[in-house]
């Protein structure tokens, strides 16, 4: 397999990660568990993880010029991506919500066109076009129900600081090893929701064998496999290519509720699966992306 077909399994496997996010959310609240508890024991059971995995505590000591960056903006944007995004929630319905915010392949796409980091090849944008089309079908019509501008704002908002997000943290990590910079983005993440179930009293609600199981598998395979794994795909693939593969989330989602969940999945979730499928192979047709490699921090 080729170098660029081995990251475009990483970003799959990083977005099959992330797609596990809301069905383990919603396993954690019908046993009770808080969402500010479960992201908290989430990001704080994943940073000893990412820390083995990085080869020890020896091997993550960087300098503060590269470790804080990655603290205060990784972290920070963890924090901000997944409360714009949950708290629309409040007005909107999920469906409205996963087609809000997968719109940010498009904003990456846009963002990077106007800097100048990558170019918008015609292959890219019918892989783009075609995955939009296919996540329109898995989530359905938004406009289905009346969407208030509060949670449209909000949804909007996350997709498009995910989009600004995505080329942040790689120009942050820098020559660091993958491993290490998620360490330091889940550290940053970590304080800031164990700070607010502190302050809330709700770190321990809920918490129960059960609930701490599915927050260790949220920490292992969905924080600390999924940052890692996109991570290295990112850097060969670079922002567009990665956001466009990151489309098979919302798929992957669908399948794992109609498995764990028995949430059933229609004609047209599967139709809109196969078009997000499709676009990943036509996304293969394109060369490698023009982007600079990722500077040393200063």
């Amino acid at each position: 397999m080729s170098r660029e077909g081995r990251a475009a399994g990483l970003i799959i496997l990083a977005a099959s990660g992330y797609g596990s996010l809301s069905i383990g959310t919603a396993l954690a609240d019908r046993a009770g568990m808080t969402l500010i508890a479960l992201m908290a024991w989430r990001y704080a059971l994943a940073a000893p993880v990412l820390v083995i995995a990085a080869g020890g505590l020896s091997r993550i000591r960087v300098a503060p010029r590269a470790a804080l960056p990655l603290l205060l903006l990784g972290g920070g944007g963890q924090t901000l991506i997944t409360w714009f995004s949950l708290s629309s929630l409040e007005w909107l319905t999920a469906a409205a919500l996963g087609f809000l915010f997968y719109t940010y392949p498009a904003w990456v796409a846009v963002f990077a066109a106007i800097t100048g980091a990558e170019r918008l090849t015609p292959v890219r944008v019918g892989a783009l076009l075609l995955a939009l089309a296919g996540i329109t079908l898995m989530v359905g019509s938004p406009w289905s129900t009346p969407m208030p501008w509060q949670g449209v704002v909000r949804a909007l908002g996350s997709a498009v600081i995910y989009a600004l997000y995505i080329p942040l943290i790689h120009r942050l990590r820098g020559p660091l090893d993958a491993s290490v910079a998620s360490t330091y983005i889940v550290t940053g993440a970590g304080v800031v929701f164990l700070a607010i179930a502190a302050v809330t009293g709700t770190l321990f609600t809920g918490l129960t064998p059960e609930t701490f199981a599915i927050a260790f598998a949220l920490a292992g395979f969905s924080t600390a496999v999924a940052f890692i794994a996109f991570l290295r795909g990112l850097e060969v693939l670079g922002p567009v290519r990665s956001a466009i593969l990151s489309t098979v989330e919302p798929f992957w989602t669908a399948l794992l509720g109609a498995a764990v969940l028995g949430q059933a999945v229609g004609a047209t979730g599967f139709i809109g699966g196969v078009a997000i499928v499709a676009a990943i192979l036509l996304l293969q047709r394109s060369g490698r992306p023009a982007i600079p490699p990722a500077p040393a921090p200063d």
